[in-house]
C-alpha cells in the first residue's frame, strides 16, 4: 500500500475536514481519499460505507464553491475484505475552489505540500485565478464573494431595467461557475477600489479646499464625484449688450465624460485610486493605467475605442452613462471648440492625465502651450497699472491688508510669471508692469 503523498490521504472514518482536502487536490495536482483506512495504513473498514458515501457527496456538494463534484468519483471498494469508500478528485478547471462560507482567502483556499493540506498564500489564489480566468481582469474571479448591490440595483431600476440573478449572469457579474467576477465586485458596494478628489487654492498643491475619498460602488462613486466637483465648478457672468451670458469654469459636459472616462477605462488590476485635482486655472483627471497595447493618443483623439474594460462599458452604455463608445474624448474637445485654450492629454506607460482647462480664467500662450494662469488677486494688482506706472511692496500691503513677507511673496510670484518687472534697488525699489501682460 502507497504511502501518504501530494495525491493519497489516508482516513480512519468521516470527518468534515475531508472538505479541505477535496479542495486541496481540486486545486493542485488532484488525487484519492481513502476513508476506513488509517494513518498507519491499517484497513480498518467501515460499518456503514452506503451512509459514509452520502455524507461524503453531501458535504462536497454543499461545502466548496465553485462545484466540485464534476471532478470528484465516489466509490465504495474493498480491501482485505473490508469496505471502505474512495474518494477520486481530479485537478479542477474553476481553481481556487475554496470552502463555503470562508471565501477566497487563505482560510477558505487549501493545497496540497507534500503529504500536508495547507492554507493557499494569496499570491498562489491570484496566480490561479489568472490561470484559469486569463489577463482579463473583469472576468476573473473576484477574491470577495460576500457582494450586494443596492446602488446598482437603484441605477437599474431608474432606467427600468431588470436586474435579477439572470441579468447579472449575462452581464458578466456573475461567471458560468455561479462565482461573482471582479465586474460584479466593481458594481458591488464592497468594491475595493477608490476615487480621490483634490480641491486646492490656487494653482498649486499648498492650500486645501477640501479633500474627500469616495468609496463603495463605482455607480454611487460616479455620482458623488460629479456633484462635488460641480460644487466648485464655478459661474461667472459676462455681458455683451443688454444680454448676460453664464459661463462654468469647466464645461460640465467635459468634466462629466473625463470623469467617465477616468472611471471606464482604467485599469483595475492596480490597487491605486483614481486622483482628480481641482485648481484655480485648471482641473486634472488622473487614471491609473496606460492606453491599450497597440493604441496611440492620435488614435483616442480620433475617436478609436479599443476598450480594457468591454463589459464595464456595456453596463455603462445600458444605464444610458455613456452614448457610444470611443466618443468621450472628442466630446471634451468639441466642448472647448469656441474657447481659445485647449484641454491637455498626457499619457505615460502606467498613467493617463486629462486636463481640463479653467475657460474663465485669465490665460497667456506661449510657444503654444498654457502657461500659469493669472489668478484674482493678481488681477486686482494689475489693474492699479491703469492708473499709475509703478507700485511698491508697502503699496500692496496697504491695497490688499498683507503682512510685509506674504506681499514679499506674491510680487515674487508675479515677477516669476512675468506679470511684472523690478525696477531699482533698496528703498527705491519699485514693480512695472511685465512684459507678458503688455
Amino acid at each position: 500500500m502507497l504511502n501518504e503523498s501530494k495525491t493519497i490521504e489516508y482516513k480512519r472514518e468521516f470527518t468534515e475536514d475531508i472538505k479541505k482536502t477535496v479542495t486541496a487536490f481540486a486545486n493542485t495536482d488532484g488525487g484519492k481519499i481513502f476513508i476506513g483506512i488509517n494513518n498507519e495504513k491499517q484497513i480498518v473498514g467501515l460499518k456503514e460505507p452506503d451512509h459514509v458515501l452520502l455524507q461524503v457527496g453531501n458535504l462536497i456538494r454543499d461545502s466548496i464553491r465553485p462545484d466540485v463534484t464534476l471532478f470528484t468519483d465516489l466509490t465504495i471498494s474493498e480491501q482485505d475484505g473490508k469496505p471502505i469508500v474512495v474518494i477520486d478528485v481530479q485537478r479542477g478547471t474553476a481553481r481556487p475552489y475554496y470552502i463555503a462560507g470562508k471565501g477566497i482567502r487563505p482560510e477558505g483556499v487549501y493545497v496540497r505540500q507534500g503529504s500536508a493540506t495547507v492554507p493557499a498564500s494569496e499570491s498562489a489564489i491570484l496566480q490561479m485565478i489568472k490561470d484559469t480566468s486569463g489577463d482579463s481582469y473583469e472576468n476573473a474571479r473576484s477574491l470577495n464573494q460576500n457582494l450586494s448591490f443596492d446602488t446598482a440595483t437603484i441605477f437599474f431600476n431608474k432606467q427600468e431595467i431588470a436586474f435579477g440573478e439572470s441579468q447579472k449572469k449575462s452581464l458578466r457579474l456573475i461567471a458560468s461557475d455561479g462565482t461573482y467576477t471582479n465586474l460584479g465586485l466593481l458594481l458591488s458596494e464592497q468594491c475595493s477600489h477608490t476615487i480621490k478628489i483634490a480641491v486646492f487654492e490656487g494653482d498649486t498643491k499648498k492650500i486645501f479646499k477640501e479633500r474627500r475619498e469616495f468609496t463603495g460602488s463605482l455607480l454611487s462613486q460616479l455620482e458623488e464625484t460629479y456633484h462635488l466637483i460641480d460644487r466648485f465648478n464655478s459661474t461667472r457672468a459676462e455681458v455683451q449688450g443688454l444680454e448676460r451670458i453664464d459661463k462654468r469654469d469647466f464645461p460640465p459636459e467635459a468634466v462629466r465624460e473625463a470623469l467617465l472616462n477616468a472611471i471606464v477605462h482604467r485599469d483595475y488590476s492596480f490597487s491605486s485610486s483614481t486622483q482628480i485635482n481641482v485648481f484655480s486655472h485648471c482641473m486634472e483627471f488622473v487614471t491609473v493605467g496606460g492606453l491599450v497595447k497597440g493604441v496611440a493618443l492620435d488614435d483616442i483623439l480620433l475617436g478609436l475605442s479599443i476598450l480594457r474594460n468591454p463589459n464595464l462599458a456595456n453596463i455603462f452604455y445600458r444605464l444610458r452613462l455613456i452614448e457610444a463608445y470611443g466618443t468621450g474624448i472628442p466630446k471634451i474637445m468639441d466642448a472647448y471648440e469656441q474657447h481659445e485654450t485647449k484641454p491637455h492629454i498626457e499619457v505615460s506607460s502606467n498613467a493617463f492625465k486629462i486636463v481640463l482647462p479653467n475657460i474663465n480664467s485669465i490665460e497667456i500662450r506661449s510657444l503654444g502651450k498654457v502657461v500659469e494662469a493669472i489668478d484674482e488677486r493678481e488681477k486686482r494688482i494689475l489693474e492699479v497699472f491703469k492708473e499709475k506706472d509703478s507700485i511698491t511692496r508697502k503699496d500692496l500691503e496697504t491695497s490688499e491688508g498683507l503682512s510685509q513677507a506674504t506681499a514679499g511673496r506674491v510680487l515674487r510670484k508675479m515677477v516669476q510669471k512675468g506679470l511684472l518687472e523690478k525696477a531699482g534697488t533698496g528703498k527705491m525699489l519699485v514693480y512695472r508692469k511685465g512684459t507678458r501682460d503688455r
